[in-house]
């Protein structure tokens, strides 16, 4: 057998054990036992002498790996926003890797820059964004703010008579950077990364939801990056965004919204409502592998100045064969190196189509608004008002919630995550995955029903 054949054999075996993983996902605990998390000791070994066939390492991964993992690519992982993979996505994403194409420049590898494009244009338009923007492919949502974050750095000391990216932050203007209460901290940790400070930050009080209070936003004057959310991690809220954009350009500031769940609303009539205005931001950020439904790892970051982006961004050097006919990725994105990250994007888009991705959202939210009517015709309390795909229930007291909580993760039938928000101890519930049926929601809904009711007290 040559080596043609063998990979042939290895990569069939792969795709079969790969379906019965998915295919089993339905049936499953979605926390992994004890026993198969116990057993993923058997991989702490010294590491080989000598080779050791694909088809044995294949068999070791699959054997420990698989049993000892989170099902979060099943329709009852309620955790985090996060949803399974799309088959097309999925599949995609097989394709991209064995293209193995490092997608950085447009004429050494015009499939994926191509493909990357074309995603980016029909994103923009499905979001209602300014069809002249740029954008890039990254990681996920804390990479994407690095990227928005960095083109208004760009922009804003620019406009003081600074090149950021040519002499850095020592002796430049200082920036004021607004965000709100409840920032979430992919957000901060993008500011650190950029050398803006995490407590560097002017806080913005927020409403009983989580939305910034617009005429709490101090004055604001010099360079500054006004940060605004569309989708509060915890209830799904948006921030006021005409107002508080009228208001921040005006004084000259740039405006950043985290959207990295909740930018999909705008896809989607009977949701779009919450995002009017967004479009008069600067920039923009969202995650493909939470509602989209693809594959880890890909985020998404929108920014209406191309210039500001790529001028973050860029790279040269005389042995880069760069063009500027096309659109070379590495123009826009921090890595050089780097996956097709943008083919499962455009597969789960084609896949789809408009209908469809609205399809996805609303059926989403449908299923959210059912556990809260649900939980609280049960007289448990619903804390936020589900204006999108997450709910936030407590069970009595803060003890009874955590003990709630605790149970629903280790009983298996679903997974939900903790959270503190606003004073309270509260379970959250997040919907995004495509794979979610209503039969899915009962037989959840039935389980935090028959666990909540042992945990409370007498």
């Amino acid at each position: 057998m040559d080596a043609n054949d063998r990979t042939r054999e290895l990569l069939l075996s792969t795709a079969e054990r790969a379906i019965r993983y998915l295919e089993g996902l339905p049936s499953r605990s979605v926390a992994p036992t004890q026993e198969a998390v116990a057993a993923l000791s058997a991989l702490q070994v010294p590491m080989p002498e000598g080779p050791t066939s694909p088809e044995s390492v294949l068999d070791v991964l699959d054997s420990l790996g698989s049993p000892a993992t989170m099902a979060m690519a099943g329709p009852r992982f309620f955790g985090f926003v996060v949803g399974g993979s799309l088959p097309a996505a999925l599949a995609a994403n097989w394709m991209a890797g064995a293209w193995d194409q490092n997608s950085a420049l447009a004429n050494v590898t015009p499939t994926t820059a191509l493909l990357e494009q074309i995603a980016l244009e029909w994103l923009i338009d499905l979001f209602g964004l300014p069809s002249a923007s740029a954008g890039t492919f990254v990681t996920g949502a804390t990479m994407a703010n690095f990227c928005g974050l960095a083109a208004a750095r760009h922009a804003v000391l620019a406009r003081a008579g600074w090149n950021v990216e040519a002499d850095g932050l020592f002796g430049a203007p200082p920036i004021t950077v607004i965000v709100g209460d409840e920032v979430h901290p992919s957000l901060t940790k993008a500011l650190g990364l950029l050398g803006m400070g995490r407590n560097r930050v002017v806080r913005v009080p927020v409403d009983g939801q989580g939305r910034m209070r617009p005429e709490a936003v101090p004055k604001i004057a010099g360079p500054t990056i006004v940060c605004l959310q569309a989708g509060n991690v915890n209830t799904g809220a948006f921030d006021p965004f005409e107002p508080i954009c009228e208001a921040a350009h005006q004084a000259g500031a740039w405006v950043h919204v985290d959207g990295a769940f909740g930018l999909w609303a705008a896809v989607t009539d009977g949701l779009r409502e919450l995002t009017r205005g967004i479009a008069q931001a600067d920039s923009w950020v969202t995650d493909a592998h939470k509602w989209l439904n693809v594959p880890y790892d890909s985020g998404l970051a929108i920014v209406r100045d191309p210039d500001a982006l790529r001028a973050a961004m860029a790279i040269s050097a005389e042995y880069l064969p760069t063009e500027t006919e096309r659109r070379n990725p590495s123009d826009f994105t921090p890595e050089f190196s780097r996956r097709g990250r943008g083919v499962e994007i455009w597969a789960a888009l084609r896949s789809l189509g408009r209908s469809g991705v609205a399809d996805l959202i609303q059926r989403t939210c449908g299923h959210a608004r059912h556990f809260a009517e649900g939980l609280q015709a049960a007289g448990y309390s619903i804390l936020n008002d589900v204006v999108l795909n997450q709910v936030l229930v407590t069970f009595g007291d803060a003890p009874t919630t955590e003990r709630v909580i605790e149970q629903i993760q280790a009983d298996g039938t679903a997974w939900c995550g903790r959270t503190q928000w606003q004073g309270h101890t509260a379970m959250r519930i997040s919907v995004s995955c495509w794979a979610t049926e209503p039969s899915d929601v009962e037989k959840s809904f039935d389980a935090m029903l028959r666990i909540a009711a042992k945990c409370s007290p007498p």
